[in-house]
């Protein structure tokens, strides 16, 4: 029973992964989503789009990088940016006003002390500076003063206790200070790495820092007592965020052990200053990122990874979820404790720098290249849009119904044209009628595009996939080659049988190759002619085909091996009598159309000598001439030219031989030569009359000469004659 079983399968999809005819274009999961436009709209690693959160822009900064922002209850932003170097203050309307603009060239870092003063640290050579406001209203004044100078030459990230205390983080010595509410300052704790590049707190107070360099997750604490939580796999923790279990997610970018890279950024969302003081924003691709969490009794498990996004920020947002930034395409992740993960949004700038707290369980996030302020609401879009990738069907198609797997609120739209580029006159979008017959009312065309407009429902909408039929208009196949080697044979591939041999595929139908299988190697065999040749079809149908020859000076062709399926042929050249002839191959895409539909193409091979009789040897001659033999003979072939002759005396080797007038290139050839006899055996003469007689001894007795021929085939004849 359980072999039956089995062949049923087999057969069955067999028949399914062969059959013809209608096809299905499929856009299913995330990876095939994600090569979509969405506006609006988020993509889950599970495979489903849906409404994203609101999300707009608050503000454009004339600076080019927004590094790190604040934010305080009332949900204004304080922004520390580069080029040029300032704190911008930003009202949730977006107006916004200059509070500090320092004589270095970045304000790498911020936070907001409980005072209500904002605290920003300037790099390279930098100092930690108090901004405190007077006055309110639009009419209020920062003043600046330093507060804390660490003289060290990069200042990364800045934190505050619920002490009040303040803890720098710094390079190029990778140290940490902690600074008193009255500016007093000392070193907290000093690492064996260059930089710590980011600072934060756990549930019990400890600090918690990420390295630059082996990308070390330390956890210090309010003593002074580092302990290295986790080594990541990679060379620098660019984002710190802590849940209030206590779990610690840590970002991690850049090759462990990789050589030293030019002068760009330590982190490619931060400066670094080279010699000729001009900041460098890094648009290097590192190798990705890897997020990692360390449960709170230490253990770490890496929970997200992707090979292209370099992740520069983490945070929790309204329901605690925890959300990263993201370059160099902008985008913002929001990561289940499972490793799932939806792709929420992209920002219209190069780099995710930073999130903060906005105002009803929201969040503010900022970016580089372009420096702008975003929210990132906590409901959802009115409205949001997906355009799907172009399906390109390579052929002339007419498009049928549309299948969609979905729930909720949505809207389906088709275009289809005859560039690749929709924006090139393809015809309008079309709605899809999917409470009807759900066809795509769009003109037969080789591509075709879906878009989906979703709205809010309860449950949320979502769709899984969208699969759209259409029927190409079948084009005949295209013979690209026939060769044909004489003197070979293919030698037949063993090919397994039975059922438990046969890959059962239970996913899409495969599509066919234009050269789906190779022919095996060809070995040499003299008496057999082998045959190759190539087809394609742009309908990727299943090709059938048939093999002709025909005599060069005939008419009609004959049939020499039909409906096969491979794509070589080899056979016994003693079919064919001597002369010049000529294969021609058919190619039939009829395995995947009705007989009334299926097109053929052909080709011919160039001519080719099927030759499998030898020359002749006539005429040959041989007599004594002193020392010499001098023999001739007459060679010919009735088909082929002569190539060359060789000769041997007495069974001695064998010796090349010119024909009369030196070149061989006739089918007749005349031979006429001189060659040296081979002295008698040594035994016929002594070392006395060796002495004795100082000629060289004479031949004597009985001679053989024997002759062979080779025409260009290599059929060889032979001949001897007997000299006394």
């Amino acid at each position: 029973m359980k072999r039956f079983l089995s062949v049923f399968f087999v057969l069955t999809f067999a028949a399914f992964a062969f059959a013809e005819g209608t096809r299905l274009w499929t856009e299913t999961g995330y990876d095939d989503f994600e090569r979509g436009a969405a506006r609006g709209v988020a993509i889950r690693s599970t495979g489903q789009i849906e409404l994203a959160p609101a999300f707009k822009t608050i503000y454009t900064s004339p600076s080019t990088f927004i590094w790190k922002i604040a934010s305080d209850r009332d949900g204004t932003v304080y922004a520390a940016t580069g080029a040029p170097a300032r704190v911008y203050r930003i009202t949730p309307d977006g107006k916004s006003s200059v509070v500090f603009e320092p004589k270095e060239l970045q304000v790498q870092t911020i936070v907001l002390g409980k005072d209500g003063s904002v605290y920003a640290a300037t790099s390279p050579d930098g100092k930690v500076y108090r901004l405190t406001r007077s006055g309110t209203g639009p009419n209020a004044q920062y003043s600046a003063s330093v507060f804390f100078d660490p003289k060290t030459k990069y200042i990364w990230d800045l934190a505050f206790d619920s002490n009040g205390r303040l803890y720098v983080a710094t390079g190029d010595n990778g140290e940490i200070y902690r600074v008193e509410p009255n500016g007093q300052g000392s070193l907290f704790f000093k690492s064996d790495e260059a930089h710590i590049r980011v600072l934060s707190f756990d549930p019990k107070g400890n600090l918690i820092a990420g390295s630059d360099g082996s990308a070390l997750v330390y956890r210090i604490t309010p003593a002074g007592q580092g302990f290295v939580l986790y080594s990541a796999p990679r060379k620098e923790i660019t984002a710190l965020a802590v849940d209030p279990a206590g779990n610690i997610y840590a970002a991690a970018t850049g090759e462990k052990h990789a050589p030293p890279p030019p002068p760009v950024s330590l982190n490619p969302a931060a400066p670094v200053v080279p010699a000729g003081g001009v900041p460098l924003i890094g648009a290097v691709n590192l190798g990705g990122s890897d997020i990692y969490r360390i449960a709170p009794d230490g253990s770490p498990s890496r929970l997200w990874s992707s090979r292209d996004d370099i992740i520069y920020a983490l945070d929790f947002d309204g329901s605690g979820k925890l959300i990263a930034g993201a370059g160099n395409k902008g985008g913002i992740y929001s990561i289940d404790k499972n490793g799932d993960f939806t792709d929420l949004l992209r920002a219209s700038a190069n780099q995710v720098t930073s999130f903060a707290k906005a105002p009803g369980g929201g969040l503010y996030c900022s970016s580089s290249n372009l420096g702008k302020i975003f929210l990132v609401s906590n409901t959802l879009e009115n409205e949001g849009s997906f355009e799907s990738d172009v399906e390109d069907a390579r052929i002339f198609s007419r498009w049928g119904r549309a299948e969609v797997r979905g729930r909720g609120n949505f809207d389906l739209f088709a275009r289809s044209g005859n560039v690749d580029n929709p924006d090139r006159n393809w015809s309008g979008w079309t709605r899809v009628d999917l409470n009807k017959d759900a066809r795509l009312d769009v003109p037969p065309a080789r591509f075709v595009q879906w878009r989906a407009v979703l709205h809010p429902s309860n449950p949320t909408t979502q769709i899984d996939q969208v699969a759209i039929n259409y029927l190409s208009k079948n084009v005949a196949p295209v013979m690209d080659d026939i060769v044909v080697q004489q003197g070979a044979r293919f030698q037949p591939q063993p090919r397994p049988v039975g059922p438990e041999n046969v890959v059962v595929n239970f996913g899409p139908p495969p599509t066919p190759g234009p050269n789906a299988e190779g022919p095996p190697p060809a070995i040499r065999d003299r008496s057999s002619v082998a045959v190759r040749w190539s087809a394609h079809d742009d309908n990727q149908d299943n090709l059938i085909f048939s093999l002709y020859y025909r005599g060069e000076n005939e008419r009609e062709w004959k049939l020499l091996k039909a409906g096969t399926t491979d794509r070589f042929y080899s056979f016994d050249s003693g079919l064919l009598p001597d002369g010049g002839y000529f294969l021609r191959v058919v190619a039939s895409d009829a395995p995947s159309h009705t007989p009334d539909e299926a097109l053929t193409d052909d080709k011919e091979s160039l001519r080719f000598d099927v030759d499998n009789t030898p020359p002749r040897i006539e005429n040959l001659a041989a007599r004594v001439e002193g020392q010499q033999l001098h023999v001739t003979f007459h060679s010919t072939d009735d088909f082929s030219i002569i190539k060359r002759a060789e000769f041997s005396i007495d069974a001695g080797d064998w010796q090349y031989l010119e024909p009369v007038g030196q070149l061989s290139d006739s089918k007749t050839e005349n031979y006429d030569f001189s060659a040296l006899l081979p002295p008698p055996p040594a035994d016929e003469q002594s070392s006395e009359k060796r002495g004795r007689n100082k000629a060289a001894p004479q031949p004597t007795g009985e001679h053989v000469v024997v002759v062979r021929v080779y025409d260009r085939e290599d059929n060889v004849a032979t001949a001897k004659y007997v000299v006394r």
